[in-house]
């Protein structure tokens, strides 16, 4: 698994190659990805159609929300601890569908 080393990389380079479209089946949701820190940043990945997209900025309704701080955020994405245990720890702040975010992991992006 490739690691990366700032959130920007992530959604640019990683998570492209990272994304398993066979898993994504049915899943149609619009993430907003809230990151702070000094590398951090508003995110917005869609998935639709068996397609990803992720690009800077934010989205007035959203799917889902993550907000985190850029050293969590780098550790969830990058396996050093488990978006569950993140969420219990209080590192990750989450709003929306619990079921639908767990079946985002099969996919590659959690």
């Amino acid at each position: 698994m490739t690691e990366a080393k700032t959130p920007k990389e992530f959604f640019e380079k990683v998570l492209p190659s990272r994304f398993n479209p066979d898993k994504a089946g049915g899943i149609d949701v619009t993430v907003q990805v809230n990151i702070v820190g000094s590398n951090g940043g508003d995110w917005v990945v869609t998935i639709k159609n068996r397609q990803l997209k992720a690009e800077e900025g934010t989205h007035p309704s959203p799917t889902l929300e993550l907000k985190m701080t850029e050293t969590d955020y780098m550790d969830l994405i990058n396996g050093k601890i488990s978006g569950e245990k993140a969420f219990l720890a209080g590192k990750l702040r989450f709003k929306g569908n619990i079921a639908l975010a767990l079946k985002l992991r099969e996919t590659g992006f959690l």
